[in-house]
C-alpha cells in the first residue's frame, strides 16, 4: 500500500484467504459490525468514473448521487472499474487509483470509531478512521444512500 504511505499512513494489512470480497465476508473475516465495511463502488457520471464510498449497511440510491453529482449514474462494470481504480472489483481501496476519481462519502461511515476498507484484493482489508477516509480519498461527505 505504497498509496497509503504517500499519503501518511501505515495501515496494517490484514489477509483473509476465505475472502473479504462482499461487506458481509470482510465483517464477518474481522469481526466488526457491517456498517463498518466500506465499499468502494465505482459509477459513472455521465460517463465519467466516481467513487461512492458506502457503508457495508447501505445502498447507493443513484438518483440521490446523480443530483449530487450533477449527472446520470450508471455502475461501471468490472473492465471499467479495473480502468478507473487499477482494482477488480470486491478489492478496490478507496484511494491509490490509477486515476484521481471524484469520491463521495456516506455519513454512516462517520459515525464509527474505526471502518475497514479493500487493500488492493479480494481478500485483504485494513482498517483506518473515517477521518482517514476522508481525508486519503479526498471524499466529499453526503447523503446519497437508498432509504
Amino acid at each position: 500500500m505504497a498509496a497509503a504511505a504517500d499519503l501518511g499512513l501505515s495501515p496494517d494489512v490484514l489477509r483473509f484467504p476465505e475472502g473479504t470480497r462482499t461487506a458481509e465476508q470482510a465483517a464477518a473475516a474481522v469481526g466488526c459490525q457491517l456498517g463498518q465495511i466500506v465499499k468502494s463502488l465505482v459509477f459513472l457520471c455521465d460517463g465519467r468514473p466516481v467513487l461512492a464510498l458506502t457503508s457495508g449497511a447501505n445502498r447507493v440510491d443513484t438518483g440521490r448521487l446523480g443530483e449530487l453529482l450533477g449527472g446520470t449514474i450508471t455502475r461501471a462494470d468490472a473492465d471499467g472499474v479495473r480502468e478507473a481504480t487499477g482494482y477488480a472489483i470486491g478489492g478496490t481501496p478507496p484511494f491509490g487509483h490509477a486515476r484521481p476519481l471524484r469520491a463521495v462519502a456516506d455519513p454512516a461511515l462517520l459515525t464509527y470509531g474505526t471502518v475497514w476498507a479493500a487493500a488492493g484484493t479480494p481478500d485483504t482489508v485494513f482498517e483506518l478512521t473515517p477521518d482517514e477516509l476522508v481525508r486519503a480519498s479526498g471524499a466529499e461527505v453526503a447523503d446519497f444512500v437508498a432509504g
